[in-house]
């Protein structure tokens, strides 16, 4: 399963995008990582170009929100992205807020998961509860036979 990573906007956590990218191949993703920096028209420029299945994107400097907001206006716009599991994790807002207020305003974006302040395999689990629940088999959960056949 293919997903397509990195860091939003003016932050440049570098490290934590690292272990993003670390984690989730060592669950068996295929991880097309931009980096930090990146706009938010390049996360879906690289889901069409690689036909990822998961759009996940992460914030630790907070300015997350101005760029969730034009989520789904921006994905919209891209042909083929229906199913596209949309996941955003990290420090989401500047200064302090709760979860149970910041989760509800992220899935109002367009974000299938929101992670505020989840600690990395806790947010990895989701997805891959997510994948499940939706009828996919993750990564981590594939026998070597299915992973040949998935191939």
């Amino acid at each position: 399963m293919k997903v397509v990573t990195g860091v939003v906007g003016n932050d440049i956590h570098v490290v934590a995008n690292r272990l993003i990218d670390l984690s989730l191949k060592a669950r068996g993703f295929e991880v097309f990582n931009l980096g930090v920096n990146t706009y938010l028209e390049e996360f879906f420029d690289a889901a069409v170009e690689t036909g990822a299945e998961v759009l996940m994107i992460s914030s630790l400097n907070g300015e997350a929100e101005g760029w969730g907001r034009e989520v789904k206006a921006l994905k919209s716009r891209y042909k083929g992205l229906d199913d596209l599991i949309m996941m955003i994790g990290g420090n989401l807002v500047v200064g302090s807020g709760k979860a149970e207020d910041i989760v509800p305003r992220y899935k109002n974006y367009g974000f299938d998961l929101v992670c505020h302040q989840i600690d990395l395999n806790t947010g990895l689990d989701m997805l891959e509860d997510f994948i499940e629940e939706r009828g996919g088999i993750a990564p981590s959960k594939l026998t070597k036979t299915e992973e040949s056949s998935a191939s």
